[in-house]
């Protein structure tokens, strides 16, 4: 199964490329100086267009487990979520990731945004393991629709099969 429901809310699984998708929001895998290079930030910046990063300069930087929110440019996603994820070895990582997760969703909620794609954060070159990644991320979801809140859903978008796999492992 690719979906589960969680009091008013969905998760889903979806295999793909996260800047095709219609959703309010799309999550970048940003670093701590929000300067969008390779990866997802990569691909974001190139469909986007050069708004997302003009706002990110404007903002500057922000912490590891910290999310900040900009415009989606010419994305179909009306704005673009940078969600500051962890590199291995940096210490803290597991507990990073989730807080990089909530920080997202509470976004979500002060923005009044009802879904959400992220992709699998901090596993390009920040290191992350992928399956550590699908457990943190879906408890995390899971634990956050549990609680008061306007999300409709949260969409993992996964580029490559073999990470669609392992979410979908987790998810079930």
């Amino acid at each position: 199964m690719n979906e589960i429901t969680i009091s008013n809310s969905k998760i889903k699984l979806v295999q793909g490329d996260i800047t095709e998708l219609n959703t309010d929001v799309i999550v970048n895998a940003a670093n701590a100086q929000l300067i969008m290079g390779g990866g997802v930030a990569g691909a974001i910046r190139r469909k986007g267009g050069p708004l997302i990063q003009e706002e990110c300069n404007k903002i500057g930087g922000h912490f590891v487990g910290g999310a900040v929110i900009t415009t989606g440019g010419n994305l179909k996603a009306k704005h673009v979520i940078h969600a500051i994820g962890p590199r291995m070895g940096e210490g803290n990582e597991d507990e990073k990731l989730k807080n990089t997760i909530i920080n997202s969703l509470k976004l979500m909620d002060e923005h009044e945004l009802r879904n959400i794609a992220f992709p699998a954060i901090s596993t390009g070159i920040f290191g992350y393991p992928i399956e550590k990644c699908a457990k943190i991320m879906i408890s995390t979801a899971k634990e956050y629709l549990s609680g008061e809140t306007q999300i409709e859903e949260v969409v993992f978008c996964l580029y490559s099969k073999p990470d669609f796999k392992i979410f979908k492992k987790e998810l079930n």
